[in-house]
């Protein structure tokens, strides 16, 4: 029992970070009606920034590293994102607005590929590291109730946690406050949410800053996990079954699906593994998004279109 649930603990602290991903994914969707294939690009920019100048400030500034570069370098990276958000918005989407769905589509498509180059071209293309000083020693909980006790990461705990909290403060913004209704008016339909005086160019920033601070919070943390290097970017490929369990327009689903989607490839993998010769955690997620693309193709949360004719 306690192996079970240490296997359980992990795939739902993995399941947060996956949420959050998916989350990024459902709020682009959501303010402009696209799928946002540049996300893995994003984290990828995100931690290389932040990796970066973890060790440039304290050089440029004379000064130990330290948690106030860390802040520092936090800031900074978090200003770029805010940066890239406001040009994707003024070069690419400005000119896109009433467009077809691919437009957009292949812009995202564009975008991905223009940061997966321009990251590399800035802060250099080595393995580099993040320490934003979250534990890595493992620890034991539950040690009254199991012998031994049961043993979760740090680590992972952290990072669920801040997971945790950000997508819960982005569900209340989205859901309660007026910027977020606004999100959902521009998503239903352009021309009409300009109709209302909807500025669609400031709320395509907010969404786009919004994505850019999700893609910083993954960055750093896979960064911490894995180090910071190209691969880093497949890591949000992770949440396109998640967003296809929970629903391209759910905040909800995005939640439920990364967790469901976190517990059983890690469940899948240690009971089922054995008996196929591993390997299942890499395709667990994607062969259920099949299933549901089958059977359920809105998702367990999502809309459910019916056209009239």
């Amino acid at each position: 029992m306690a192996f079970f649930l240490e296997t359980l603990f992990g795939g739902l602290m993995v399941g947060m970070l996956y949420a959050l991903i998916a989350l990024g994914f459902v709020l682009i969707f959501k303010a402009s009606g696209v799928f946002n294939f540049a996300m893995g690009a994003m984290v990828l920019f995100a931690a290389l920034a932040m990796a970066r100048f973890s060790e440039w400030i304290p050089k440029w500034l004379g000064m130990e590293p330290g948690v106030l570069s860390i802040v520092l370098a936090l800031i900074v990276a978090m200003v770029i994102m805010v940066g890239v958000a406001w040009a994707i918005e003024r070069f690419a989407l400005r000119y896109l607005v009433n467009q077809e769905p691919i437009a957009l589509l292949m812009a995202t498509l564009g975008i991905a590929y223009f940061l997966d180059g321009l990251g590399p071209m800035i802060f250099g293309s080595a393995v580099y590291s993040i320490n934003v000083g979250m534990p890595k020693d493992p620890m034991f909980i539950l040690e009254n109730m199991f012998q031994g006790g049961v043993l979760i990461s740090q680590e992972d705990l952290y990072a669920a946690g801040i997971a945790a909290v950000l997508v819960l403060v982005l569900s209340v913004f989205f859901q309660k406050t007026k910027t977020g209704r606004a999100l959902r008016a521009v998503a239903d339909d352009h021309q009409a949410a300009q109709s209302i005086g909807i500025p669609l160019s400031r709320i395509w920033v907010i969404v786009w800053s919004v994505a850019g601070s999700v893609a910083l919070v993954v960055g750093i943390i896979w960064g911490s996990k894995l180090g910071v290097q190209y691969s880093l970017s497949l890591v949000a490929l992770k949440a396109l079954p998640v967003v296809i369990l929970g629903g391209l327009t759910s905040v909800p689903g995005a939640i439920v699906g990364g967790l469901i989607i976190g517990v059983g490839e890690k469940l899948s993998e240690v009971y089922l593994g054995p008996y196929v010769g591993g390997g299942i955690e890499t395709w667990f997620a994607y062969g259920l998004a099949l299933c549901f693309l089958l059977f359920r193709p809105q998702g367990l949360f999502g809309d459910k279109i019916i056209d009239r004719v």
